[in-house]
């Protein structure tokens, strides 16, 4: 896994909706500091789908892997418009990034 490539991935397909800042303003989509080991659904301030809310979903290296493959499958009814990430290796790096930059 590489946090470089991540931050590639995260820079060209992630960072239009989301923030990884620790006090970081909400876009489309959440700001993810502190989201790994968090229900999803809970970042004060963002209006989630009752879908997300609902979930159960706790975020950590497994459900990341499986939600970002195809967020509206892992989730029905969420508003993430995103296709999803399809690559193995991708969603991997990815990961390695969110969890080295979003760790509360």
């Amino acid at each position: 896994m590489s946090e470089k490539k991540g931050a590639k991935i995260f820079k060209t397909q992630c960072s239009q909706c989301h923030t990884v800042d620790e006090g970081g303003p909400h876009k489309q989509g959440p700001n993810l500091y502190g989201f790994f080991g968090r229900q999803s659904g809970q970042a004060a301030g963002f209006s989630y789908s009752s879908a997300n809310k609902k979930s159960g979903v706790i975020w950590g290296e497994d459900t990341l892997f499986e939600y970002l493959e195809n967020p509206k499958k892992y989730i029905k009814g969420t508003k993430m418009v995103y296709a999803g990430l399809k690559k193995p290796k991708q969603r991997k790096d990815l990961i390695a990034y969110l969890k080295s930059t979003c760790s509360a």
